[in-house]
């Protein structure tokens, strides 16, 4: 995973200008992902690159679309000392993963990291250096890995759908053998 090496207060104009909130998908949005503040962005990020960043990345308006922008370029995870709290939030909502670290000045542009999200475990493979990240928790991670708070209450909704119907079987299932009894 390639790192895309940002500084500290990154709005959410940078990663996604106000000019393209018209638009809802993912795909369209990444094509104009940091547009204005690194143009090169678009054409070379690839599935599964990284954002490394400093302090409070994603401040400024608290709009879905610059996750929704980095989802759709292929993001796999945003690392930062810290975020914006709405920023924070919508990512999430969004299913893109989100690492706060406090040794992201220890990591540079290009260079290679290997990501254990559960742990929290940072490996750089070209510094061969080890960082510990704040591990997102659990039910966190559970929503970023359905793809996000829609994907995810819809999952709850279907579990609970078939709890339901499972339930109403066995009971139907007790009836019928009590009256074979």
């Amino acid at each position: 995973m390639k790192v895309w090496k940002f500084g500290d207060d990154v709005d959410t104009d940078a990663v996604i200008a106000g000019r393209f909130l018209i638009i809802n998908d993912p795909g369209e949005l990444a094509k104009h992902a940091f547009e204005g503040v690194r143009p090169e962005f678009r054409k070379q990020v690839k599935p599964g690159d990284v954002i490394v960043a400093g302090e409070n990345f994603g401040c400024g308006s608290s709009r879905e679309h610059a996750p929704l922008a980095l989802k759709g370029a292929g993001i796999r995870c945003v690392i930062a000392k810290s975020f914006a709290r709405i920023f924070f939030r919508n990512s999430i909502n969004i299913g893109v993963t989100l690492l706060e670290c406090p040794d992201t000045d220890r990591i540079s542009e290009d260079d290679v990291l290997e990501i254990d999200e559960k742990k929290g475990i940072i490996v750089n493979k070209t510094k061969k250096e080890k960082y510990q990240a704040q591990p997102i928790p659990e039910f966190l991670m559970e929503i970023v890995r359905t793809g996000g708070l829609i994907e995810y209450s819809r999952k709850m909704v279907d579990s609970k759908s078939k709890e339901k119907t499972t339930s109403k079987k066995e009971r139907k299932k007790k009836v019928a053998l009590k009256e074979v009894e």
